[in-house]
């Protein structure tokens, strides 16, 4: 089994639900950990809170994955913290959804550049850290939205469709360079994403749980790829 001692991992929209779940768990395991999320003031937050329930080693950047020239500067700014990457896991993420005759371009454009451009934008930087370091791994969060369609999701199932054939791509492209490539397809999870919060919502997949997967693929040993996981809840609502 890997450890996560002393490993470098960056995790993106991590100042709550998911991404959170999984950057407190990385600390808890002895990673090095530096979260991003659009608002400087719940990096912050999330960076203070995150640092006094583990005593990890937790840093954090305001940035906008849709914007590439924020993630390049996300990613020199994980190199002057910690030196190295040898995880990056691509969380953040948006859903709106509507019929694609109320669909706007503008929320179009937000849900495909969040959801796609962001994670090409990161793959792009974190590849050639991995480089230096002999390997690394990606895991990208993306939701059973990307092999099940839904009236009202033109948007967030074109983007999560994507990712799936990108991620399936790029682990063919990297898998003899030391670089495993995952994700993750989670059902419905009770964050503040679907509108609700763990309590009240046991039957939901807990943000906690994504953690524990997104943990054991990355210690996994070194000959064994997890290329993909669903996870759904084991009694959903009726």
């Amino acid at each position: 089994m890997e450890t996560l001692q002393e490993k470098s991992c960056l995790v993106t929209g991590a100042t709550r639900g998911i991404g959170r779940a999984i950057a407190k768990t990385l600390l808890e395991h002895g990673a090095h950990v530096l979260i991003c999320g659009r608002s400087e003031a719940s990096v912050s937050q999330t960076v203070a809170s995150l640092a006094a329930e583990t005593g990890g080693k937790v840093a954090g950047k305001a940035a906008d994955v849709r914007d590439h020239e924020q993630v390049a500067r996300l990613f020199n700014f994980a190199d002057e913290r910690f030196g190295a990457l040898d995880v990056l896991v691509n969380n953040a993420g948006v859903g709106v959804f509507s019929a694609i005759s109320d669909l706007s371009i503008q929320d179009w454009q937000y849900t495909i550049e969040t959801n796609l451009y962001g994670v090409f934008y990161c793959t792009r930087e974190a590849l050639p850290r991995f480089g230096t370091r002999g390997g690394g791994h990606i895991v990208n969060i993306s939701s059973l939205a990307g092999k099940n369609p839904f009236s009202g999701g033109a948007a967030y199932n074109a983007s999560k469709f994507a990712l799936t054939g990108f991620s399936e791509a790029v682990m063919l492209d990297m898998r003899n360079h030391n670089v495993r490539v995952s994700y993750v397809m989670p059902g419905s999870v009770a964050t503040e994403f679907s509108g609700s919060t763990p309590s009240g919502q046991d039957w939901k997949i807990w943000p906690e749980d994504i953690a524990e997967i997104v943990r054991m693929i990355l210690q996994m040993p070194v000959r064994t790829l997890i290329s993909r996981v669903e996870v759904r809840p084991s009694r959903p609502k009726r």
